[in-house]
């Protein structure tokens, strides 16, 4: 018996193909913008130079061995595998959490989250440290220098923020 199509009701079944790859697409993105970026800045500036751009603002090139804001930088070297394992680990797990059908704004979270992982993660596979080049400052205090990757990460976990808060069950009151 030949298949036959079912009849049209008005509504086609949405895919999620092209959402799913949207958020690989973002991730690979943020990924090559962060290492290009990285590239230049260590390739092309020597170590801990500074460019004032405005008055709160420097590019500068630091290597970061430790994690958020240098913590464990002074660790004694074994931070670079954890820090590397943990990388990994969440990596692998956003991976599997993009190919399911999720809200925007939960699939744009999670794939920034993914970018800046692989990307601070191969830094440290492949130099042992992270560059960072961006540096802001005010009344003589200087936030800890950052990359693309690491803002990319804490965007997207404030947009995961922002999705759970947008989706929280409603209680109904008995």
């Amino acid at each position: 018996m030949p298949y036959i199509n079912p009849p049209l009701t008005g509504s086609s079944p949405r895919s999620t193909v092209g959402p799913r790859l949207a958020g690989y697409w973002i991730a690979l993105i943020l990924l090559l913008a962060d290492q290009a970026a990285k590239y230049w800045v260590h390739e092309y500036t020597p170590y801990a130079w500074s460019l004032p751009v405005t008055g709160n603002f420097n590019l500068v090139h630091v290597w970061n061995y430790g994690a958020a804001f240098s913590f464990l930088a002074d660790a004694g070297g074994w931070q670079r595998f954890f820090i590397g394992g943990i990388a990994l680990v969440v990596s692998t797990w956003l991976i599997f959490m993009l190919r399911k059908p999720l809200p925007k704004f939960e699939l744009l979270g999670y794939a920034m989250v993914l970018g800046g992982a692989l990307s601070n993660g191969l830094d440290r596979a492949l130099r042992g440290y992270v560059v960072d080049f961006l540096d802001f400052h005010a009344l003589g205090w200087h936030w800890p220098a950052f990359n693309f990757a690491d803002m990319a990460i804490v965007c997207g976990a404030a947009l995961l923020v922002f999705a759970s808060w947008r989706h929280r069950p409603t209680v109904k009151p008995a």
